[in-house]
């Protein structure tokens, strides 16, 4: 199971680099397109001539120049669909950055229909050229060549196209509905929820007392931690005989040569056999970096998109309230997913028992933390905001299984309730709000009686 969880939470990372660029997919059907455009006209040459009637009805008909004619709009055509495609996207861009958050511009970069549409268009065009240096007149030692599947062919993905433009522009508006770009922040913050569940590089066990001298590995590059290949961290200490306890969560940013990472020889062990400099790449090694956050290994980056969702519609600029709600109930479902995993390992054993990585983030009471501290700050006089909020605490609170978790859920009860004081709130929603407070605090403690 561990093994396929690390296999698993790999493929995630390399799929998710290349749904994240917008290239790859074009690319592939373009190369495609360019080999069918040289393959169908030398199919053309074999099969043309003993095509039977039914066939020919459909093929076209007419001549060289008709063929060059046909051609050469379609890849016109083609060249003005693809520029108005990349017109669209780019303002759907500009309005989800103004409207939601530039953080969901990665999505839809990541998009399946952006990225197809422009495959298909993209693909005709190259189809359409390639066909077009086939067509040839007729000389004093050759007839004239028109490679009539081929055009046919290119017609049919001319039609093509226009349907694929059609659904483009309606999902293009479904696409920039807030309601939409938070529901796949969800879906995406939920699938890395499984897979960090199910990916355990090792067994648990307690974790090993830190001596008081232990060697930093320091981090090669700046950026962000998007990722850490737990099950070759614990192989790398095993192999080296060492102890590593992470200092860096996924999520965090990272400054070149400052602490990602201390190692100590394991209790029993004759001592390490590489150099400190060979011990030191081999970790460095299991940390991936990035310019910006990624989903693939960060729940955190989920959470933090949900948030800025909700601080802009909170804005005095936005006033949207409604829109901070319902982030608050994607973040609710999220966190109770969450409460409802057990909890992380104080560190991960090797085959041998050893323990061999302590590992950091993922902590309920951080998540918790993360998810609703700025919602909290900008919801101070916005009364259904901050009742949401403690609707949320109350959600998470039926799904709670540890006493940790119960005082996280309490802690941070406690900041909304000063939170609602700080705000200048009329009689009756202060009584509301108290009243909501108390219920959620009952079911706190009934979630502890009830065990």
């Amino acid at each position: 199971m561990a093994r396929r969880g690390a296999v698993r939470r790999r493929i995630a990372v390399v799929s998710d680099a290349i749904a994240s660029r917008l290239w790859p997919v074009p690319l592939i059907a373009v190369i495609g397109a360019v080999l069918m455009g040289l393959a169908l006209p030398e199919l053309d040459r074999a099969v043309d001539p003993s095509l039977p009637d039914v066939v020919t009805a459909f093929v076209f008909s007419g001549g060289t120049d008709a063929a060059r004619a046909v051609l050469s709009a379609i890849a016109g055509s083609l060249i003005t669909a693809t520029s108005l495609t990349f017109s669209l996207t780019v303002v759907a861009l500009q309005l989800a950055s103004s409207q939601a958050s530039p953080r969901l511009l990665r999505m839809f970069a990541s998009d399946s229909m952006v990225q197809g549409t422009l495959a298909v268009f993209l693909s005709t065009f190259a189809y359409a050229l390639t066909v077009l240096r086939t067509v040839e007149n007729a000389t004093d030692d050759l007839d004239a060549f028109v490679p009539r599947i081929a055009v046919t062919v290119a017609s049919v993905l001319t039609l093509a196209s226009v349907v694929v433009l059609t659904f483009f522009l309606a999902h293009l508006a479904r696409q920039l509905r807030v309601e939409t770009m938070m529901r796949d922040v969800h879906r995406e913050a939920a699938r890395t929820i499984v897979l960090l569940a199910d990916a355990r590089p090792g067994r648990p066990s307690p974790a090993p007392v830190e001596p008081d001298h232990t060697h930093t590995v320091f981090a090669a590059r700046s950026g962000f931690l998007t990722g850490v290949d737990r099950a070759r961290l614990v192989e790398t200490a095993h192999e080296h005989g060492i102890v590593v306890a992470e200092r860096r969560a996924v999520g965090s940013s990272v400054i070149s040569g400052t602490p990602l990472a201390h190692w100590w020889p394991a209790g029993g062990s004759h001592g390490p056999r590489a150099t400190d400099d060979r011990i030191a790449s081999d970790i460095v090694a299991c940390f991936t970096s990035a310019y910006e956050r990624t989903p693939a290994q960060d729940v955190g980056f989920g959470l933090r998109q949900l948030d800025d969702v909700a601080g802009r519609a909170l804005s005095a600029g936005v006033n949207d309230p409604t829109t901070a709600i319902h982030a608050l109930s994607h973040i609710s479902a999220l966190l109770c997913d969450l409460a409802g995993r057990g909890p992380r390992p104080d560190a991960y054993a090797s085959p041998d028992g050893v323990a061999r990585l302590i590992p950091v983030g993922d902590d309920f009471a951080e998540l918790l933390d993360v998810a609703l501290a700025p919602i909290r700050r900008d919801a101070i006089g916005s009364p259904d905001v901050q009742a949401r909020l403690i609707g949320v605490i109350e959600d998470i609170a039926w799904h709670v299984e540890r006493d940790d978790q119960r005082a996280a859920l309490t802690a941070e009860l406690e900041r909304i309730e000063a939170s609602v004081d700080a705000s200048d709130l009329d009689g009756s929603d202060a009584s509301r709000l108290a009243a909501l407070a108390g219920q959620a605090r009952s079911t706190i403690d009934s979630s502890m009686t009830s065990l």
